[in-house]
């Protein structure tokens, strides 16, 4: 059984940063796309970014897309999501996700993942 838990959230102002990680643990990470999802209240948990095997291999909504930035380390089973020039529409639950082979080839969807983090708050002030 995979466990996914994401840390680094808290209260930033606009224009600041955060960093967010998700250890892995119980799995085969390095065979895992990884995906980091977000759920602000009174709406459905939509997708930030998902990676592959490397950075090369990396996807992000439009609405992050240059302020955001996945990586990942397989040698600590941890995926980061970079977060910088944050909006205070940025606020909501951030949470990591992880989909293991066979993949689900839907890396933008919820229901492409089979694991998933309790999720991390991030709150942006105006």
């Amino acid at each position: 059984q995979v466990q996914l838990i994401e840390s680094g959230g808290g209260l930033v102002q606009a224009g600041g940063s955060l960093r967010l990680s998700c250890a892995a643990s119980g799995g085969s990470f390095i065979s895992y796309v990884m995906g980091w999802f977000r759920q602000a209240p009174g709406k459905e948990r939509q997708f930030v970014a998902a990676i592959k095997w490397s950075a090369a291999n990396s996807f992000y909504a439009d609405s992050v897309k240059g302020r955001f930035t996945i990586s990942r380390d397989n040698a600590k089973n941890t995926v980061y999501l970079q977060m910088n020039s944050l909006k205070p529409e940025d606020t909501a639950v951030y949470y990591c996700a992880a989909d293991p082979p066979p993949y689900s080839g839907s890396y933008k969807l919820n229901m492409g993942y089979d694991y998933w983090g309790q999720g991390t708050q991030v709150t942006v002030s105006s």
